[in-house]
């Protein structure tokens, strides 16, 4: 089992960038593939950025390619996603997501039902 912390979250203008970092407990955090995901006030919760357990593959969304970049660090047990250039339309609560996928280490995840463990979430608001 992995519990899931996400922080970093804040309210910063257009064209700041923040960085959110999801801390994993549980010594097997290289085993899971890792996800960021995000829900604006009113609607559904979307995938934003997804990672292997190797680290050597990642997926995003459209409309953060260029960015954003997800990335893990397997010493701090911890997935980040740095976020620039930030728009309006980036308002949400940000979510991590991880799942145990110790066989396929490069394998990733875009959908919210891949997913097995969530953190609680952290709110990122962007005013324009």
């Amino acid at each position: 089992q992995v519990q899931l912390v996400e922080s970093g979250g804040g309210l910063v203008q257009a064209g700041d960038s923040l960085r959110l970092s999801c801390a994993a407990s549980g010594r097997t955090f290289s085993s899971y593939a890792m996800g960021w995901f995000r829900q604006p006030t009113g609607k559904e919760r979307e995938f934003v950025a997804a990672i292997s357990t190797s680290g050597g593959r990642t997926a995003y969304t459209d409309s953060v390619k260029g960015r954003f970049t997800i990335s893990r660090d397997s010493a701090k047990n911890t997935v980040y996603l740095q976020m620039n250039t930030l728009k309006p339309e980036d308002t949400a609560v940000y979510y991590c997501a991880a799942r145990f996928t110790a066989a396929r280490p490069n394998s990733y995840y875009t959908e919210g039902n891949d997913y097995f463990h969530w953190g609680q979430g952290t709110q990122v608001t962007v005013s324009s």
